[in-house]
């Protein structure tokens, strides 16, 4: 009996660890975009500032580069989550509605990965196959 309690513990804990950032608000802090044509290969790269800030429904993304800033607010309409080792392993795949500075709404798929400790998001548009944008976080941590 104390072996399948222990066994049962185990999972148990390991199953919270694997969920441990999946429904909590998170920040994604990047420097660099890189835009993708259909094939996957970058046809353009901008030295810009990038916060993304996810939460259970909503999400907030904020571009600066050295001319201006870019707010778009949206919200999430489903996700998947998987996170082996919280913030460093894992996938989650976004559904979501964005809205631009002048009130334009986008549907997109935002795909974060999580492999050998580097996290990227790929970003695609509704309707924009050929520009998709890719960004390296310099910086994944729960937000507050």
């Amino acid at each position: 009996m104390k072996k399948i309690t222990i066994i049962l513990s185990l999972l148990i804990a390991a199953t919270a660890a694997s969920y441990a950032q999946c429904g909590k608000k998170f920040m994604i802090t990047t420097s660099k975009t890189e835009h993708l044509d259909v094939g996957g290969s970058v046809t353009r790269t901008d030295d810009e500032k990038a916060v993304v800030i996810i939460g259970q429904t909503d999400l907030n993304i904020t571009v600066t580069n050295a001319n201006d800033e870019h707010k778009m607010t949206g919200k999430i309409k489903s996700d998947t989550c998987n996170w082996k080792v919280a913030y460093k392993e894992g996938r989650t795949v976004l559904k979501a509605v964005i809205s631009n500075e002048n009130g334009e709404d986008k549907n997109v798929t935002i795909t974060i990965i999580g492999k050998d400790g580097k996290v990227t998001l790929l970003f695609e548009m509704e309707g924009e196959g050929d520009d998709r944008i890719r960004v390296t976080a310099d910086k994944f941590e729960e937000a507050a």
